[in-house]
Parts: C-alpha cells; structure tokens; sequence
C-alpha cells in the first residue's frame, strides 16, 4: 500500500508541477503569437523550452527521486531527450490541429499539452528513477 500512496504523492506533486509549467507554456505562447507577431509554432517552440527548463528544475527538487547511481548529468541529457520528443509531439499535434483540422491554435495547446503531459510522466517515470 506504501508504493501506493507514494505514486499518488508524486502523481499529485507532478500534476503540481505541471499546471504551473503549462501557465508558463500556454501564457509565453499568447503573449509572442499575439502581441509579438510572432508564428504560433516558433512561438510554441519557445514557450515549450522555456517550461521544460522550469519543469526540470522542479521536477529533480520535488517530485522524482533520481536515482543516485544514476549522474546527474545522465538525468539531465534523458530529460532533455525525452523533452525534444515532447517538443516534437507537441509540434506535430499543433501543424495538424491548426493548419490541417483547422482548430484555434490555443484550443490544440492545451489538448496537445495533456497527452505530452502523460508521455512526460511515463518516461520520467520508468527512465529517472
């Protein structure tokens, strides 16, 4: 029952995590695609980056307990992999909301956000601990 409850603690700890992240994200994205003319998906590229770095930060402090047999450096570069294939699946999922679907670019970030979210927390998950 102990692994449990730990998962949910880092569960909630991640979603925590997350929503800040995702304010970060969602707000960068806006205020560049909106009031800096900038293309919704380089926009999408910086704002995502921005949010990974934050996200790492706080993910190694609060919620996952890296393993210690593990360098920090690995964490890092398996984070930051895992991270560009988070980037990429956002990227893809944004071009085709947007450009092929025809969706508000906003509405295609916050459903692209919770399946990246998912994927994030798997391999995190499997690949950190």
């Amino acid at each position: 029952m102990r692994n449990g409850r730990k998962l949910a603690e880092q569960i909630i700890k991640f979603g925590g995590v997350g929503i800040l992240c995702f304010v970060i994200d969602f707000g960068m994205l806006y205020v560049l695609t909106e009031w800096m003319d900038i293309y919704y998906l380089l926009s999408a590229g910086v704002s995502f980056t921005v949010s990974v770095i934050v996200n790492y930060l706080l993910s190694v402090k609060y919620v996952f307990n890296t393993n210690p047999a593990y360098g920090k450096g690995r964490n890092f570069v398996l984070f930051v992999v895992f991270s560009v294939i988070g980037l990429a699946l956002t990227e893809i999922l944004m071009k085709t909301g947007t450009d092929v679907i025809g969706w508000n670019y906003l509405f295609v970030k916050v459903a692209a956000t919770v399946i990246v979210m998912v994927y994030n927390f798997v391999t995190r998950k499997i690949f950190l601990e």
